[in-house]
């Protein structure tokens, strides 16, 4: 698409600017706009494609799910013309319904992950999860220098972080579950691990200030972000000048259970994903290797991803 003209025409249609008023605000599955909007999934589908054929928006495959956003690559001009078409609307009654419609859906995407770690709170040592192996929590410890402070986002019941309080200077365990924040408190204190703090909190909004720890690990909690990209940009926030991030997660898989079963909102991340996410952040040293592959059906490969905060 070439024109502002071309933009207007596109704009004229009111699903289609439904549409963009939503993916201006969040990146969405297929079926969740159908939910949203109460239409059928057909008429859903061919506006789409009418607007990835504008090239307004692009769409990605997760699993069997195909998920749409607006095309990172639109001008400055032409976003600007879409969200004042959107304005213009804004105070419709159907525009209002949208945006209430569309908080239900993500309140139900995060109710998914919370429910399944609410269940499993006190029992994660005891059951298995993908990824969730001792040779790769290996890899991360070793990585770790003491005297450091630490901060272990999404860290559950913080079974990482209680190994590594027992050297480490300060660790703090961020995760948005109060159960597991109330068991991992429970744990520190039966352990007698005084320098180990738990916070309710979200990785894509940590709860530490800016340049407060030496070394922050993301273990087996990116593909439980909503937004990964903002949760590796907030790890790297909280980092000190020379401090580094490690990200341990699972490479990108075709296991669509995971979603039920563990709660998953991403089936792993491709290496050149990983890599990326680390580079935007403002990360240099950016490495990813392959640490782990799980000898039984589905297969699950764990990757190891590092990076270090320049020197101020």
């Amino acid at each position: 698409m070439n024109s502002s003209w071309e933009t207007l025409k596109i704009l004229s249609d009111p699903t289609r600017l439904r549409l963009l008023a939503l993916l201006l605000r969040e990146e969405l599955a297929v079926a969740e706009l159908q939910e949203i909007l109460g239409m059928a999934q057909s008429r859903i589908s061919s506006q789409l494609a009418l607007l990835r054929q504008a090239e307004l928006v692009s769409d990605r495959r997760e699993g069997k799910k195909a998920f749409y956003s607006l095309r990172a690559a639109l001008t400055p001009r032409q976003l600007a013309l879409l969200r004042a078409a959107c304005e213009s609307v804004a105070d419709l009654p159907e525009s209002a319904e949208d945006r209430e419609s569309l908080e239900r859906v993500l309140q139900k995407r995060r109710q998914v992950s919370e429910q399944y770690f609410e269940l499993i709170a006190g029992k994660l040592g005891k059951h298995y999860c993908p990824g969730r192996s001792w040779e790769a929590i290996g890899h991360l410890a070793l990585r770790l220098v003491p005297p450091i402070t630490v901060a272990d986002l999404g860290a559950g019941e913080g079974l990482v972080s209680q190994l590594l309080a027992r050297r480490a200077e300060r660790v703090w365990c961020i995760d948005n579950s109060p159960r597991m924040v109330e068991v991992g408190t429970e744990l520190a204190r039966k352990n007698g691990l005084a320098n180990l703090t738990y916070k309710l909190g979200d990785i894509e909004q940590v709860p530490l200030p800016d340049r407060s720890v030496d070394l922050a690990i993301l273990s087996q909690a990116l593909h439980h972000a909503t937004h990964p990209q903002t949760a590796v940009n907030e790890a790297a926030r909280i980092l000190k000048p020379g401090g580094q991030l490690l990200v341990l997660d699972l490479k990108e898989h075709a296991y669509e259970k995971a979603r039920e079963q563990f709660g998953d909102l991403w089936l792993g991340f491709k290496e050149n994903a990983l890599h990326a996410f680390l580079k935007k952040a403002g990360l240099q040293q950016v490495e990813v290797t392959a640490v782990s592959r799980e000898v039984s059906e589905p297969h699950f490969e764990t990757l190891l991803a590092s990076g270090v905060k320049p020197a101020a």
